[in-house]
C-alpha cells in the first residue's frame, strides 16, 4: 500500500486537521478509481478525478469488471443508468472487491423508486462497501425504512434518514453519507455533519456521482472510511464554493468548479472545514 495512506484508528478525531492530512493522502496515492457508473455522467466522473489528483477507469464490462476491480486502487458503483451487462459488471467487481480488499463506494441513485435497482442495490450491499453515498430516500429504502426517492431527487428530510443512515452504517461498517445543506456523514458509530458547498452544485448534472468518485477515490488514501467520506464532502463542497464565487451560472460553474478540485489543497481545506 501506498506510503501516502492515512492510518487512523477509528477513536482518533475525524476534524480538520485529519480532514487536511486525506487531502494530501489522496494526492500522494494518486489512486486509480475503476468506474461503473452512469451513462450520463461518465464525461465529469472522470474529469472530477482527474481534478482531485486520481486516475479514472471507466471498465464496465462484465467480462473485465471483475479482474480490474482485484488491481484497482478503489471502485465505484453508481446505479444511475443499469442494464443488464453493467448490473452483472457491478456485481462482480463488487464480489471482487470485496475478496481482494479494494475499498469500493455504492451510490444508490433512485433506489427505491424502482424495483430493478432496488434489488441491485441490496444483492451489492452484501459485499459490504466502504461508503455508501445517497440522499434521504434513497439510504431509508437501502435500510428498508422507505420507499425511495422520486427519481434522483430526494423526498424524505434528510435529517429523517439519519436514523436508518446510523444502523446501515452498523450492519454494513460503511460510512453512510446524506448530502444537503448540512451533508450526514455517519458510521452508525460517530456522525460528523459537514457545512459548505453551493446551490449550483444540484444545478450541474453528475456533480453528486462524482462526489461518489471522489469518496472512493479517497477511501484509497485513507483506512478509516468515516473520515475518506467527511474529507471527499470537504473537497467538493470547498471548491464549488470557489467556483461559485468566479462563474457566471451553471454552465462557466462545472468548469470552474473542475478546476477548483484541482486547487483546492491541504491548507485550503484545514482552514476551510466546517465540521459538527
Amino acid at each position: 500500500m501506498s506510503a501516502a495512506v492515512v492510518r487512523r484508528a477509528p477513536a482518533e478525531p475525524v476534524d480538520a486537521r485529519a480532514v487536511a492530512a486525506a487531502r494530501e493522502a489522496l494526492t500522494g496515492a494518486a489512486p486509480l478509481v475503476q468506474c461503473i457508473t452512469n451513462s450520463v455522467v461518465q464525461t465529469i466522473t472522470a474529469n472530477a478525478l482527474l481534478a482531485a489528483g486520481a486516475a479514472p477507469a471507466m471498465v464496465d464490462n462484465p467480462h473485465e469488471a471483475a479482474a480490474f476491480a482485484a488491481v484497482a486502487s478503489a471502485v465505484l458503483v453508481n446505479v444511475g443508468t443499469p442494464t443488464d451487462d453493467t448490473a452483472r459488471a457491478m456485481r462482480l467487481a463488487a464480489a471482487a472487491a470485496a475478496q481482494h480488499g479494494t475499498p469500493w463506494v455504492l451510490d444508490p441513485v433512485a433506489v427505491g423508486a424502482l424495483g430493478f435497482r432496488t434489488r441491485l442495490a441490496g444483492e451489492l450491499l452484501e459485499h459490504r462497501p466502504a461508503v455508501v453515498r445517497g440522499n434521504a430516500s434513497e439510504v431509508l429504502a437501502l435500510a428498508g425504512a422507505g420507499g425511495g426517492g422520486r427519481e434522483v431527487d430526494s423526498t424524505a428530510a434528510r435529517e429523517d434518514a439519519a436514523e436508518a443512515a446510523g444502523a446501515l452504517g452498523m450492519s454494513t461498517g460503511a460510512a453512510v453519507a446524506v448530502p444537503g445543506d448540512v451533508d450526514v456523514v455517519t458510521d452508525g458509530t460517530r456522525t460528523v455533519r459537514v457545512s459548505g458547498g453551493d446551490p449550483l452544485l444540484t444545478r450541474t448534472t453528475g456533480a453528486g456521482c462524482a462526489l461518489g468518485a471522489v469518496s472512493a477515490a479517497t477511501t484509497a488514501a485513507v483506512v478509516l472510511p468515516l473520515l475518506a467520506a467527511v474529507a471527499a464532502h470537504v473537497h467538493v463542497g470547498l471548491a464549488a464554493e470557489v467556483a461559485a464565487e468566479v462563474c457566471g451560472g451553471p454552465g462557466s460553474f462545472a468548469i470552474a468548479w473542475l478546476d477548483a478540485l484541482d486547487a483546492v489543497g491541504p491548507d485550503a481545506v484545514r482552514a476551510g472545514a466546517r465540521l459538527a
